[in-house]
């Protein structure tokens, strides 16, 4: 039977991509998007993220066979904190009944390499603590203080820790659902084509994510393996941070990492 899976951030980049894999199997998508999408909703603000909720539950009937976050931004401010953080654990949370109501209900939510690279404790804290006007009080701080560069790395560890406890607490793995994460390299959507643009840019990417494997990913090569995660074939992988990264985690952490 076709598969009912929400989709957040499907208007382009990895999303987009997402989409059109699903609907090519069968699948029936709930689109979720600031624009074009089914469910239009900002999911950088708490109003907005209960929309998407409530919209995506009803549309979905009170069952959901699967959700994938791809929402994201790359802009360093508080933004981040708000969607790339809250904009996930929020819907997943308040789409969980949904989710446990579904003979296989699937989750899988989109990290960031980025996550293993420095970040500021604090701010991966307060995030874990649900503290969301602290968290992005915390981001503006940081800004102030001239250490941008560390909110989104601190957004998607603290995202990658989330899964990682939520996944086999109660209302999860014990009600069949799995909850992993899709950690990619550089991916070459329209969030990152300003990047791409500038070569100086590109040498600290390179730097900072090396990618043997086969250079930058299309956002089809996160995409299948998202698709794959919130398929039923998915019965028993939870927990987990894949990294589709052309090997740039294998590269940058030591094998005694494991």
């Amino acid at each position: 039977m076709p598969r009912t899976t929400a989709v957040t951030g499907s208007a382009s980049g990895i999303g987009a991509a997402l989409v059109k894999s699903l609907e090519a199997r069968g699948d029936r998508v709930i689109t979720v998007d600031r624009v074009d999408a089914m469910v239009v909703a900002d999911l950088a603000t708490p109003e907005g993220r209960a929309e998407a909720v409530a919209a995506v539950t009803e549309r979905c009937g009170g069952v959901l066979d699967g959700l994938v976050t791809c929402a994201g931004t790359s802009v360093p401010s508080p933004l981040m904190v708000e969607v790339n953080y809250f904009g996930t654990v929020e819907l997943a949370a308040g789409l969980q009944p949904a989710l446990a109501a579904a003979e296989a209900g699937r989750v899988a939510v989109v990290g960031s390499i980025s996550g293993t690279q420095p970040n500021d404790a604090e701010l991966v804290d307060l995030c874990l603590a649900g503290r969301t006007t602290d968290a992005t009080a915390r981001a503006a701080l940081l800004v102030e203080q001239g250490t941008p560069t560390l909110i989104y790395p601190s957004t998607k560890s603290a995202l990658a820790r989330w899964a990682r406890t939520t996944c086999v607490s109660p209302g999860w793995a014990d009600a069949g659902v799995p909850l992993n994460v899709v950690a990619p390299g550089v991916v070459l959507t329209p969030m990152s084509a300003g990047l791409m643009d500038d070569p100086k840019m590109r040498a600290v990417m390179d730097a900072a994510v090396p990618m043997p494997l086969n250079g930058y990913a299309p956002p089809e090569a996160p995409a299948e393996l998202l698709a794959w995660l919130v398929s039923e074939a998915n019965s028993h992988v939870t927990g987990q941070v894949v990294y589709v990264d052309g090997g740039a985690e294998a590269t940058l952490r030591p094998a005694d990492h494991y």
